[in-house]
């Protein structure tokens, strides 16, 4: 068939047999949760995104993400939302462009977060969904999951680019195929300002929160 989208089989670096993948959403992560269980790797999901501004743009993407878990019976690790410490971190940062050091820390505070969670409940590789946005700076983003691991001697972080092979267009049509809400900006409040700026710069209507989706 023209244009057929195949998925290899992956397996896990450094003979790893339990993963923990952390989800910053639906969209990103369901292609990444598609391939691991084609692959019949053992995982688990983990949400912890306390960057998303407003609570109730959290509480959506939240929500899409353990409704796409239970379908498949993935194990979903809810974590707190710690707003609270994410400004705390990002204070100074405030004008900071996307990718720029804003990004690190946000990055560092969900892989430390991420990395912890494994250790102490017997994970023994770490990866994200991050990664596979191509609005995120995949090398920034492999070297912060790599430093938050590396604080532990028996975890792994596994550094794979989910966005070659077909995973970016897969990423797409599942997100058309399950009618994911369509966010419309990073996550954090900061972005949310740069993005609506950038909008009424070009004539547009500023992000209407939980109005748009996959179609």
């Amino acid at each position: 068939m023209k244009n057929k989208i195949t998925r290899d089989k992956l397996v896990l670096p450094n003979s790893g047999n339990r993963l923990l993948l952390h989800s910053c959403c639906a969209p990103c992560s369901a292609e990444i949760m598609e391939s691991i269980m084609f692959s019949k790797i053992n995982f688990s999901i983990l949400f912890y995104n306390p960057n998303i501004h407003p609570q109730r743009e959290y509480l959506i993407r939240k929500r899409e993400n353990i409704n796409f878990a239970s379908k498949y019976n993935i194990p979903f690790i809810d974590l707190d939302y710690d707003k609270d410490n994410w400004f705390i971190r990002a204070k100074g940062l405030e004008k900071e462009p996307e990718r720029g050091l804003r990004c690190k820390i946000c990055f560092d505070m969900r892989f430390e977060r991420t990395a912890l969670y494994a250790f102490e409940n017997n994970f023994d590789t770490i990866s994200s969904s991050l990664g596979i946005s191509r609005w995120k700076d995949i090398k920034q983003i492999n070297d912060c999951g790599r430093n938050a691991v590396s604080n532990y001697k028996n975890i792994t972080y596994w550094e794979y680019n989910w966005r070659k092979k077909g995973g970016s267009e897969r990423m797409i049509k599942i997100s058309k195929r399950e009618k994911f809400y369509q966010q419309e900006y990073c996550g954090c409040i900061y972005s949310l300002r740069d993005t609506n700026k950038h909008r009424l710069s070009k004539g547009k209507d500023i992000i209407r929160i939980g109005i748009k989706f996959y179609e």
